[in-house]
C-alpha cells in the first residue's frame, strides 16, 4: 500500500509579537498546517508540537514589520519556518518529516 499524505494543524493558532519601526508592538496571528508525505508520521509531529510551536513563535518574533506584512516575505518567512522544523526533527527522529508548512490564516496588525 502506498503512503498517504497527512495533515496536521497546529492548536490553537499561534500569536505573538513582532517588531515595528516604531514604539508600539505588533502582533501576529497564524494557523499553521504541515503537511507529511506519509500520515503515518502525524503521531511523531503530535509528539514534537511543543518544540515545533517554540520554533514557529520565535522565528515569527524575530521577522521585521515590513516582511509580515508584504506578500514575498510572507513566503520567505513560511520557507524559513518549514527548513528549521525539518532541521529540528531530523535532529529529533533522524528522518525529514515534513513535505510542506501552510499559514492557513495569516492576521497581522
Amino acid at each position: 500500500m502506498q503512503p498517504q499524505f497527512g495533515y496536521f494543524t497546529l492548536a490553537p493558532d499561534l500569536t505573538t509579537n513582532f517588531m515595528t519601526a516604531g514604539k508600539k508592538l505588533g502582533y501576529i496571528q497564524v494557523r499553521v498546517d504541515i503537511m507529511v508525505a506519509n500520515n503515518l508520521m502525524l503521531p511523531t509531529l503530535e509528539m514534537h508540537t511543543p518544540l515545533i510551536r517554540d520554533a514557529l513563535v520565535e522565528i515569527l518574533g524575530q521577522q521585521p514589520e515590513d516582511k509580515i506584512k508584504s506578500l514575498a516575505g510572507r513566503e520567505d518567512i513560511r520557507k524559513e519556518c518549514l527548513e528549521h522544523i525539518n532541521a529540528l526533527l531530523l535532529a529529533e527522529t533522524g528522518k525529514t518529516v515534513i513535505t510542506d508548512l501552510l499559514f492557513t490564516k495569516y492576521l497581522y496588525q
